[in-house]
Formats: structure tokens, C-alpha cells, sequence
């Protein structure tokens, strides 16, 4: 075990440097560049006053000079300094990164606790009522655009509605708060997260619904579960304790990506809902061509999703003993 989670760890980190190399690749091909962008509406600015902007931001260099110059400083711990905010990526990292994990890991818990309850009750009562019901909500999860299901709630529940949640922003402006904690001031965040995390979970919880629903089907018909009943194993024992514990395998899988794929999506939710994350930052990075910053930015997401694997590769051991034996 301890030689295959070694294997993994390398393959990770070859993998890393070639997602850093396409990345690069890919921002470096954007249509303009930050000097462009930023000094459109400049009229006094020259081509050759441009040159030299961006010789000081390092722009001037080829795709390979430029990436391998990124690459020393980011082994290093420097990931450039943001031509946006004019300070180390890390630090914009590190002060935007608690809203985005907040709402995230808050998502990912309620996906849990939502679709594989359901998905387990569906699988037990196939072709009822509430097998039926509970499609419905899989397909309305599955292909609902997450934009457009936040255009309905803010109308719904925001202030062309009921006016019962704010539609964006994290404090009410019209409130001052105290410096520090206070349960205040936690309320008036929590109300203006439910939205973005509503349209996380409803648009998440679909995919692992159906996932734990089909597996769950596939285990209550098994051989295994058939003799349990036989032998007079109470129901709850069998589906949660056989059935179940085999459907646990493809939903680790799953996990694996689920985190990044919340942080990904993080970009248009948290816009839509101007919250200052690091996915409404890096729609704005975007915008002007930030390429410290969304370099910095599409690494951590790309590191997530290594570890998000690696971690669902290691946890085949707990749920299924076999990988522990090989």
C-alpha cells in the first residue's frame, strides 16, 4: 500500500507540470495582456511606453521563457505578484480564500447529507411515488444552469419577490458592524451565503443522487443481499450495512472531484452574487488578463483535484478491504 501511494504521489506531480505548462499556455494566449487592457483608455499612452510596461511585468518573454520563469519562482513559493491588486499572489490567495472554502465546504456537506439519503430511499422504494418524486429533483439538479437557477431565486426570494434574502454582497452596507466577532454580524453573513449555497447543493446534489440511486439498485439485487434476507438479516442491517458499504465506491470517486468542481464553479456564482471569493476574483483576473493571479489561481484548483483523487484513491482501502490485499 505504502509503495502504490508513493507511485500516485509521482504520477501527481508529473501530472502538475503538465497541467502548469497548458495552463500557462493557455493564459499566454488570451487576445491581449493586462498593458493592453489596463492602458485602453489611456490616449496619452504610446506603443513604446506599452514595450516597456510590459518588459517591467515580464510579459515581453516567449510562451517557454516566460513559463519556465514562473515555474523556478513558484518551486520557490512565489507564485508573481497580482498585476490586479499590485501584491504577491499567495497574500490574495490567502485573504479570499476562507469565503470560497466556506461556502464550498458548507456545499459539499449538505450534497452529502441530501443526496445519499434520497438516493438510498429511492433505490429501496423503485418505481413509487417517491422514486418519481425524487427523479424529478435529480433532473432539475442535473440540467438546470447554475446561472440561471440563481436568476430565479434572486427573483424569487430577493427583492422583485418575497425580499426575504439579500441577492448579494456579504453584509448588509447599511448595518456597521464592530470589529471582530459577533453573532450579529455571523447572521447577516450567514443570510447572505444561503442563495450561493442553495445553488451549489441543488445543482450539485443531482449527479451524486443518481450515482447512489443506480449503485444502490445494482447492490440491493446482488446475490449477497438476496441470502442476507434469507437469513433473516434485518432490512436496516442489509441496506446499510451490505448494500450500502458497496455503493460507498463509486460515490469516494465521485468526491474526488467534487471540492474543485465547487471551487471551479465558484467563479460564476460568486459573481452572480458579488461575492468577494476567489472565484469573483478570477472572473475579474480574467477580465484584465491577470496573469500571475489566474495562473496562481488555476494551480490551486488543479492541485485540489490531484488530491482530490489521491485522497478518494487511498480511501478505496477503507471502504473495500480488497485494495488493502493487493
Amino acid at each position: 500500500m505504502r509503495q502504490y501511494i508513493i507511485r500516485r504521489i509521482l504520477i501527481s506531480l508529473i501530472v502538475l507540470l503538465g497541467v502548469s505548462f497548458m495552463l500557462y499556455g493557455l493564459v499566454r494566449a488570451m487576445p491581449a495582456d493586462y498593458v493592453s487592457l489596463a492602458t485602453s483608455t489611456s490616449p496619452k499612452m504610446t506603443d513604446e511606453m506599452r514595450d516597456h510596461l510590459r518588459e517591467i511585468y515580464g510579459l515581453n518573454k516567449s510562451l517557454v521563457g516566460g513559463y519556465f520563469d514562473w515555474l523556478f519562482s513558484a518551486l520557490k513559493g512565489d507564485l508573481g505578484t497580482s498585476l490586479m491588486f499590485a501584491r504577491p499572489v499567495s497574500e490574495v490567495i490567502r485573504q479570499y480564500a476562507p469565503v470560497t472554502f466556506s461556502v464550498a465546504l458548507i456545499a459539499l456537506v449538505l450534497q452529502l447529507l441530501i443526496a445519499i439519503p434520497l438516493g438510498i430511499l429511492a433505490a429501496r422504494k423503485q418505481y413509487s411515488k417517491t422514486d418519481y418524486i425524487i427523479t424529478v429533483f435529480v433532473f432539475i439538479g442535473i440540467s438546470v444552469p447554475i446561472f440561471f437557477l440563481a436568476a430565479l431565486m434572486k427573483k424569487a426570494f430577493g427583492y422583485y419577490g418575497l425580499n426575504i434574502l439579500p441577492i448579494s454582497g456579504m453584509l448588509d452596507a447599511r448595518k456597521n458592524y464592530p470589529a471582530g466577532f459577533s453573532f450579529a454580524k455571523l447572521g447577516d453573513y450567514a443570510r447572505h451565503l444561503i442563495m450561493p449555497i442553495a445553488c451549489f447543493v441543488i445543482t450539485g446534489s443531482g449527479g451524486m443522487l443518481r450515482y447512489t440511486r443506480t449503485n444502490m439498485l445494482e447492490a440491493l439485487s446482488a446475490d449477497y443481499v438476496r441470502t442476507a434476507r434469507a437469513k433473516g438479516v434485518p432490512e436496516h442491517k442489509v441496506v446499510y450495512s451490505h448494500a450500502f458499504r458497496n455503493t460507498l465506491i463509486p460515490i469516494v470517486t465521485l468526491l474526488g472531484s467534487s471540492l474543485p468542481g465547487l471551487f471551479s464553479g465558484a467563479a460564476i456564482t460568486e459573481g452572480l452574487f458579488a461575492l468577494e471569493g476567489l472565484g469573483n476574483i478570477a472572473l475579474r483576473a480574467a477580465n484584465l488578463a491577470d496573469l500571475p493571479y489566474l495562473m496562481g489561481f488555476n494551480m490551486f484548483l488543479a492541485i485540489l483535484t490531484v488530491l482530490g483523487y489521491l485522497i478518494s484513491d487511498i480511501l478505496y482501502a477503507v471502504v473495500d478491504p480488497r485494495v488493502r490485499l493487493s
